[in-house]
């Protein structure tokens, strides 16, 4: 499988995964818990504790996918991601077809309702009970998610497609660059979130990683 638009391994797992997560993860649910929870306490006990639980969930993510590809044989994987980009690349499509003008807005109340029932509103809480109950939220909130199943299947990729330095730099950046913009300038950016543009972004750029596992499916070879 060849990215075409990156040169090498590194580049080519760093871009994209990086793409995939700052256009997935901005506006998410776990944009606006890190939000909310900012406006509650200190925004840097809240970027330490949403960061962590965004690094753990990475790490577990790419241990499966590189998991998979050691258990798996080597002509079933790429069929499976390819698979599970698409799906997941239709359903963003389609979703954004339906999607009202004020999905933002939704997605910001369910998550204010997840830290409501998390916490005391007005309760004053130590650095690490904040740093903790990020983490907590954040944690639960990402298993299962698309960006982790992203990262999962993006590591299933051979080393001279994507190298683990590459997808692990780059979305551990993407993360960072997500959850500061939402403990920083969340109020400012949500508000002006456009939802349907996003998760067609996405949905398009699935579509692009199942044609590049399709034909490394097919073809066999990078």
């Amino acid at each position: 499988m060849t990215i075409s638009f990156f040169a090498e391994p590194t580049l080519a797992a760093f871009g994209s995964s990086l793409t995939a997560i700052t256009l997935a993860e901005l506006g998410d649910k776990t944009f606006f818990m890190a939000l909310i929870l900012a406006v509650r306490h200190r925004a840097r006990w809240v970027f330490l504790g949403a960061f962590a639980a965004l690094t753990v969930v990475t790490l577990i993510s790419l241990a499966l996918g590189y998991g998979l590809r050691e258990l798996l044989p080597q002509a079933v994987v790429p069929w499976l991601a390819a698979v599970v980009f698409l799906v997941f690349g239709v359903k963003l499509l389609v979703d954004a077809q339906g999607m009202a003008a004020d999905a933002a807005r939704e997605e910001a109340q369910e998550a204010e309702e997840v830290v409501n029932a998390a916490e005391t509103h007005g309760s004053i809480m130590s650095p690490w009970a904040v740093i903790w109950k990020a983490f907590a939220l954040v944690f639960v909130a990402e298993l299962g998610d698309r960006t982790q199943f992203a990262t999962i299947f993006m590591a299933t990729a051979p080393a001279r497609v994507f190298s683990f330095a590459g997808l692990l730099a780059g979305t551990l950046l993407g993360h960072a660059v997500v959850t500061w913009l939402a403990v920083g300038a969340g109020k400012w950016i949500g508000q002006r979130v456009n939802e349907r543009l996003l998760y067609r972004l996405s949905g398009g750029l699935f579509l692009v990683f199942a044609l590049a596992a399709l034909r490394q499916a097919l073809v066999g070879q990078p």
